[in-house]
């Protein structure tokens, strides 16, 4: 009845997964854990982001988080997930672009965003659930990156324009 008790406990009925992301910056090193849209990496230093890994924590529904990276040289690394290594350690190699997806139920309720910094370019928009974000053939380094998950068909963080530019050869 409206206005009447819950017919059981109300606290902690759903726990949104938390998405947490870690970069490999040149000279720096790995950073600090980066959490939900935080940057990742730096801006207006002219370091580059070497290698990266994700993490998902509390997801009370089957799935994982997977991602791919573009590092000079290489260019599209194997995919990997649930906070493995993407990129490269002490061989100075620069990220150039990245996709992140989730998988299994999680990939049902959420979609995944994310976006980066890019060398000249600065913030490039905001890509989702596996699309390409950075640059390609253009030898430009991703300097940082913010990742978030929103509900599923839920609101973009920001603009989805130009989150990918890719040069044709």
């Amino acid at each position: 009845e409206k206005g009447k008790e819950a017919p059981g406990a109300t606290n902690n009925s759903f726990i949104k997964p938390e998405i947490t992301y870690q970069t490999h910056v040149q000279t720096y090193g790995w950073q600090g854990l980066a959490c939900d849209g935080a940057t990742s990496g730096t801006e207006g230093k002219a370091k580059r982001l070497e290698a990266i890994r994700i993490n998902l924590h509390n997801p009370e529904m089957p799935g994982s988080i997977e991602y791919t990276t573009h590092v000079q040289t290489y260019g599209w690394m194997n995919w990997v997930k649930d906070g493995a290594l993407s990129g490269t350690e002490g061989q100075a190699k620069r990220l150039e672009a990245i996709k992140i997806k989730l998988t299994g139920d999680l990939a049902e309720n959420y979609d995944v965003y994310y976006r980066v910094h890019a060398e000249t370019y600065g913030w490039l928009g905001w890509a989702k659930n596996g699309e390409e974000a950075g640059t390609e053939g253009q030898a430009k380094r991703l300097e940082a990156i913010q990742i978030m998950l929103v509900e599923k068909d839920g609101q973009a963080p920001g603009g989805t324009e130009e989150a990918f530019v890719k040069t044709i050869q």
